[in-house]
């Protein structure tokens, strides 16, 4: 958000510079001009920065949907597809490094791992440095894109035929589904092999990477999967790491999907019992957990065709409404404590007939996602490392997401190449080194007591909760600040976090205007 800021100072100090006279040029006699000397003009900076082996090229990284950049220097890095091959195909990973402010920056190296998965470290280059600028200040910054994702060789397919997800409407159609998987990966298959985009084979590129850059020790950082891929680093590289953050923590031990209901589930009713506890909340809305529920139970007799105006283009367009996109809407918007906050309002305008609000919002949200989420890569991960592990969960009929995630996620695995994964790819981690764990109070995907359970294995570690907030939270409030003193002290034990309580959840909106005065 400060980039046109900075650009229009650059400008006008550029112009400011440009007219001033030379210096050997002094004023005639006759005039008051100061013969004070110019200020000499900096000399331009350097075309290429050498870091280790590497030699990298000033770039920009741009975000999707956003005119946005960030300035970083870059460089191409090749890795063979297939690590057991040293002869198959090669592929290209997009590596950036945004530099640090200071001159001779410290010896280790921040290095931002992204969610999903499937996002782009590189794609998400603002939301990395809103969090950790305090950072910058000392230490650089690697965001190296996961091979299939981004600009490393993605697993994407053609004229727009993106891999079907979990997420998508696919009318509980299993054969559905299964075609458009069938499509996707006869596109894939034609430039890539998907067995080879793992965690634990990313995991190996990294360190190749780290090498490549003259073996800094790594500060990792980790935001929801890439908490899983600090995780399996650290098991297989622990002299390389420094320090660990997990932002929105995926224990070893999980099964990606399996617990996806109930987490969301057990979210709504701690969210909806906050307007239900206050007067003017439920005067207005009543029971918005049964609201929800009985709209579900409405959709599931009578899934319709509905029109709602485009919150982008402002055209009028259509979707069909059914129980399963209500469920998709629903847990996109409990993410996030503001979105979390429109869902009373939200639900009960649709309950009502006005889907407006729950769809426009909803058509902003997945529009992101869709564009930072590359789900090839993730079918290749949850199909290599997770998919075997599932187990029948009848618990989960009556929620409001069902038993969707697994069964989707089955149908996707029943065509999708698996990969391997080592032994102890799901053994818990134990290590000594410093972690420090976040977690939001009303995460829907990756709850608080998912940090508790990885806290266990960890003997120099400190587990966060973060009033109020849902999915990530290393950008809320003072976090940045809090993540700084760890990163630079190394004692999660002894470190001072008074300032988030000053964190409190965002008040539920009453009406369009918002919460109550």
């Amino acid at each position: 958000m400060g980039v046109a800021v900075a650009i229009a100072v650059a400008i006008i100090a550029a112009n400011h510079v440009a007219h001033r006279p030379k210096a050997a040029e002094p004023a005639p006699a006759s005039t008051n001009a100061s013969s004070a000397p110019a200020t000499p003009v900096k000399p331009a900076p350097p075309a290429t920065w050498k870091l280790g082996s590497l030699t990298l090229t000033a770039c920009e990284l741009g975000q999707p949907n956003s005119g946005q950049t960030t300035a970083a220097w870059c460089a191409p890095f090749e890795v063979p597809e297939n690590r057991d091959d040293p002869a198959s195909r090669k592929i290209t990973l997009r590596l950036a490094v945004v530099r640090s402010n200071a001159e001779v920056a410290t010896k280790d190296m921040l290095v931002f791992l992204a969610g999903g998965p499937g996002q782009a470290a590189t794609e998400n280059a603002a939301a990395a440095l809103a969090a950790l600028d305090p950072l910058l200040a000392h230490r650089n910054l690697l965001l190296l894109d996961q091979r299939g994702t981004g600009g490393s060789h993605p697993l994407s397919c053609k004229n727009d035929e993106k891999p079907a997800t979990p997420d998508d409407d696919v009318e509980d159609d299993p054969a559905k589904l299964k075609a458009e998987i069938t499509r996707c990966l006869a596109q894939v298959e034609k430039n890539a092999d998907p067995r080879f985009y793992t965690t634990t084979i990313a995991a190996q590129d990294l360190e190749d990477v780290r090498k490549a850059l003259g073996s800094p020790s790594f500060d990792l950082v980790g935001v929801s999967y890439g908490t899983r891929m600090a995780q399996q680093y650290l098991m297989r590289y622990p002299d390389a790491v420094r320090a660990v953050v997990l932002d929105g923590v995926v224990p070893n031990s999980l099964v990606l999907g399996e617990d996806f209901a109930q987490n969301l589930d057990d979210a709504l009713k701690a969210q909806f019992a906050r307007c239900t506890a206050d007067a003017e909340c439920h005067k207005r809305f009543g029971d918005p957990y049964q609201t929800l529920y009985q709209l579900r139970d409405a959709l599931r007799a009578n899934p319709h065709t509905v029109s709602f105006r485009d919150p982008q283009s402002y055209q009028t367009v259509q979707r069909r409404l059914s129980e399963f996109s209500l469920a998709s809407v629903v847990r996109m918007f409990a993410y996030s404590p503001i979105t979390a906050a429109l869902l009373p309002l939200s639900i009960d305008a649709a309950a009502h007939g006005d889907v407006g609000p729950l769809l426009g919002q909803a058509k902003l949200l997945s529009g992101d996602l869709a564009d930072t989420m590359n789900g090839g890569m993730q079918s290749s991960v949850i199909c290599s490392e997770d998919a075997d592990l599932f187990t029948p969960r009848p618990q989960d009929e009556h929620t409001i997401l069902g038993t969707r995630m697994i069964d989707a996620l089955t149908t996707v695995c029943s065509v999708w190449p698996h990969g391997t994964r080592p032994k102890d790819f799901h053994d818990p981690l134990k290590t000594d080194k410093p972690v420090l764990l976040l977690s939001g109070q009303y995460d829907p995907v990756t709850p608080p007591r998912y940090g508790e359970e990885v806290l266990k294995g960890l003997s120099n570690a400190r587990h966060l909760v973060a009033t109020g907030q849902g999915h990530n939270v290393i950008g809320a409030g003072c976090m940045p600040k809090i993540v700084k003193h760890f990163v630079e002290d190394l004692q999660p034990k002894t470190l001072d976090a008074s300032c988030l309580e000053r964190l409190k959840p965002t008040p539920m909106f009453i009406d369009f205007n918002g919460a109550t005065p």
